[in-house]
């Protein structure tokens, strides 16, 4: 079992940047994939991107492809995402989640047992 929490949220203006991070206890996290996901109001919870427990193979959804980059840090049970060139239109909640697999990351909701709590973005315009 994981247990995941985020930070790194907050308020930025459109074109800014920010590092969320994802600490995860447990002496396994590196053999579990793990992913980042967001919830705006209103809406589903939605695939950002996920990186496999080696880190040699990352996933993006198309929104976040070529500005937010998915990274871990086995040795420090971390898991970042790097966002640049944030819009109004990523203000969301965010969450991290982990799962077990022998290979890749799973890319939906459904495919992950464990979440943190999530952190706030905000993006004014």
């Amino acid at each position: 079992q994981v247990q995941l929490v985020e930070s790194g949220g907050g308020l930025v203006q459109a074109g800014d940047s920010l590092r969320l991070s994802c600490a995860a206890s447990g002496r396994t996290f590196s053999s579990y994939a793990m992913g980042w996901f967001r919830q705006a109001p209103g809406q589903e919870r939605e695939f950002v991107a996920a990186i496999s427990w080696s880190g040699r193979s990352t996933y993006y959804a198309a929104s976040a492809k070529g500005r937010f980059t998915i990274s871990r840090d086995n040795a420090k049970n971390t898991v970042y995402l790097q966002m640049n060139s944030l819009k109004p239109e990523d203000t969301a909640v965010y969450y991290c989640a982990a799962e077990q697999v022998r290979a890749g990351a799973p890319t939906t909701r459904t495919e992950y047992d464990y979440w943190g709590q999530g952190t706030q973005v905000t993006v004014s315009s």
